[in-house]
């Protein structure tokens, strides 16, 4: 297979002060950069998580610049985190002390558990161990 795994993930926040201070304050993900309004990216374990906002993205690329081609998303978008079992209870403590409920604790037919939040833009977050889908 040529395809390794999944180098980064895309999600969409109209305000990205109150996603650099949910994803890097209260996940506590690395900041790795920041382009004003444009996007805000982080590094998560082997990958990176890129928060775009959709109104910016959508333009297309300055001439002197990458040219990433324009995208964008409507709507809750979902990621989900790996997380370790015996932490998920961790994650939940923390996401608690935050103020940000918990919608769903999964625990699926194979025995995994995932849980479901959401970020300040709405978005559809998970952490579920990575037994989920049988990867150590």
């Amino acid at each position: 297979m040529l395809i390794e795994g999944i180098l980064e993930t895309a999600l969409y926040a109209d305000d990205l002060d109150a996603a650099e201070t949910f994803y890097g304050g209260t996940l506590g993900l690395e900041r790795i950069v920041r382009a004003g309004d444009r996007h805000v990216f982080f590094r998560c374990g082997q990958g990176v998580l890129l928060i775009f906002n959709p109104t910016e993205t959508v333009k297309a690329p300055p001439e002197d610049g990458p040219q990433v081609p324009p995208h964008g998303a409507l709507g809750a978008g979902h990621a989900c985190f790996r997380v370790a079992r015996n932490k998920l209870d961790d994650v939940a403590v923390l996401l608690k002390s935050a103020g940000t409920p918990i919608e769903s604790n999964v625990i699926w037919p194979n025995g995994a558990r995932s849980l479901y939040f959401r970020d300040p833009a709405g978005n559809s977050l998970e952490c579920a161990e990575p037994g989920l889908w049988s990867i150590g």
